[in-house]
């Protein structure tokens, strides 16, 4: 059985399917929001769909776009942007809505574009600086770089914070 080779930026080399990768590495879906890459473990990941109708939902929190109903579930879906303090912008065909789980509840998050997915060495994921592009470090885990690119890697758990779930669970529940 043959191992997939990390090279000196830490990016796995050309792998197959039939390929063995390292379970120490990290896989992780990157996407874009503004100006910069963001990535999260593609294990908290359940799909990611082109944009859809969202449904606004009265008296919800600023960050909370509204709702999708997404094969019968009713779905709250976040705008990263407002999230991260960023300016709205038009939306265009590259626009998607991911969905994950985080704390055993299923959420979608507008971004610009999903990028890939990614195998990365975690030696080469850094902690974040004290500032990123005016996203709050708060949501951030670690920075990885990648040849000529950054990567923020996101903190599911910081992002959606307890008082955020309770949020978007009386939105889902209007």
């Amino acid at each position: 059985m043959s191992q997939a080779t990390v090279n000196s930026h830490g990016a796995v080399a050309a792998t197959s399917a039939a390929e063995t990768v390292d379970a120490d590495l990290l896989q992780l879906v990157t996407f874009v929001v503004g100006a910069e890459e963001f990535a999260i473990p593609i294990l908290s990941v359940h799909e990611i769909n082109r944009m859809m109708e969202i449904t606004r939902v009265p008296h919800s929190p600023p960050f909370v776009e509204g709702v999708i109903n997404l094969r019968g579930r009713i779905v709250p879906v976040v705008d990263l942007r407002k999230r991260f303090g960023l300016p709205k912008t038009e939306r265009d065909s590259n626009n998607r809505i991911v969905v994950v789980e985080v704390a055993s509840r299923v959420i979608g998050f507008t971004v610009d574009r999903v990028n890939e997915v990614l195998r990365i060495a975690p030696n080469i994921v850094e902690p974040a600086p004290a500032m990123i592009s005016g996203v709050d470090t708060e949501f951030v885990q670690g920075v990885g770089k990648l040849d000529d690119r950054l990567l923020i890697l996101l903190d599911m758990d910081k992002l959606f914070g307890q008082s955020e779930l309770a949020a978007m669970e009386r939105a889902t529940a209007a």
